[in-house]
């Protein structure tokens, strides 16, 4: 346990512990960009992911701490590495340009990580709370409308009427490509997933995953914000 201790109180620890969250949470972005992809061509197949996911007891209880952790773990810790890297990033580029060598964005992830956490403050207080509160306030676990078909759909497609709201998500997207695509390829090369044969395919697939998970969530909301259904 001290062991354990010592190694996450470490840089390389932190650094560790900061990518296996990274990964974590893109594996729950894929997944979750996935179920909402269904809503452009399937209501009834979104509304029944929609219903196992929010009314699975293993999801319910177990996976979705483990996210909420995750995220709020991911968060404070980019703030932790950022304040530490801030205290030492003066005296490093004095010796050494490392702005000859990285991008403004590697460098400043803090800005589009503070972008991503303000939108996920807009999604739980859209999504999250209000399913929370119509569950376990309401005690409605049926996901019924009044006409018996599930809300789920109908629920998702009425924020998206709103044009302010949308193009919050938009922008949100936009950040989120360009916080992963550095932190994509950072997160393998924390883990140790470095090596000149393997470097580049993660580099590309980085790049790839960055460009088209984002630009689906924006398409999911420009779709039913033009379409409205």
């Amino acid at each position: 346990m001290s062991w354990m201790k010592q190694t996450f109180n470490s840089s390389i620890g932190r650094k560790f512990a900061m990518a296996l969250s990274a990964l974590f949470l893109m594996f729950f972005l894929l997944q979750h960009f996935a179920i909402n992809f269904t809503s452009v061509f399937s209501e009834q197949v979104f509304n029944d992911l929609s219903h196992f996911m929010g009314t699975n007891p293993l999801v319910q209880f177990a996976l979705q701490p483990i996210l909420i952790f995750g995220v709020v773990y991911h968060f404070v810790m980019g703030f932790v590495l950022e304040a530490k890297n801030r205290n030492a990033r003066a005296v490093k580029y004095a010796k050494n340009n490392g702005a000859a060598n990285s991008t403004w964005f590697s460098r400043n992830m803090i800005y589009s990580g503070m972008v991503i956490l303000l939108f996920l403050a807009v999604h739980f207080y859209d999504f999250w709370i209000p399913e929370i509160s119509t569950k376990y306030i309401q005690g409605d676990m049926s996901g019924l409308l009044a006409n018996g078909e599930f809300r789920y759909y109908e629920e998702m497609v009425e924020k998206f009427h709103d044009p302010i709201r949308t193009g919050i998500y938009v922008l949100a997207f936009v950040f989120l490509a360009l916080h992963l695509m550095h932190g994509f390829q950072s997160a393998f090369q924390s883990v140790g997933a470095r090596h000149n044969k393997y470097t580049p395919a993660i580099q590309k697939l980085g790049k790839l995953y960055a460009i088209v998970i984002p630009a689906g969530f924006i398409f999911i909301a420009l779709f039913h914000h033009l379409t409205g259904h």
